[in-house]
């Protein structure tokens, strides 16, 4: 498996590309991201979390790489990480687990792991 943190740094490249071609689209867009994630009812941590099971369900690569790390930078735990793919991989059976080895990677890079 490719490194996890190479795509990532490939993924802050491109959208930093995307953020000066489109700058109007993008600040209406993280408008909606901050008001999304910031701390209400449910924890700003608690919404990473689900938005990172959200994307492995979907397998989009970017907002796993995405929500996991935001996960992470909102003070989610290794053992929280894990837990939160173990509802993915029981909703989700081997498609869940072959999606989750890119959190496994991507912790085991960070040194976490």
């Amino acid at each position: 498996m490719e490194s996890q943190l190479k795509l990532n740094e490939e993924r802050l490249r491109l959208r930093d590309k995307l953020i000066k071609v489109r700058p109007a689209l993008m600040q209406a867009e993280q408008a909606v991201l901050d008001e999304v994630y910031k701390d209400g009812a449910l924890s700003a941590k608690m919404k990473r979390l689900i938005a990172m099971c959200v994307a492995l369900g979907t397998g989009c690569t970017n907002c796993i790489l995405g929500q996991t790390l935001n996960a992470l930078d909102k003070g989610a735990t290794k053992e929280e990480l894990l837990e939160a793919l173990s509802v993915v991989i029981a909703i989700r059976g081997t498609t869940g687990i072959a999606e989750s080895l890119r959190v496994i990677k991507l912790l085991e890079e960070k040194g976490i792991l």
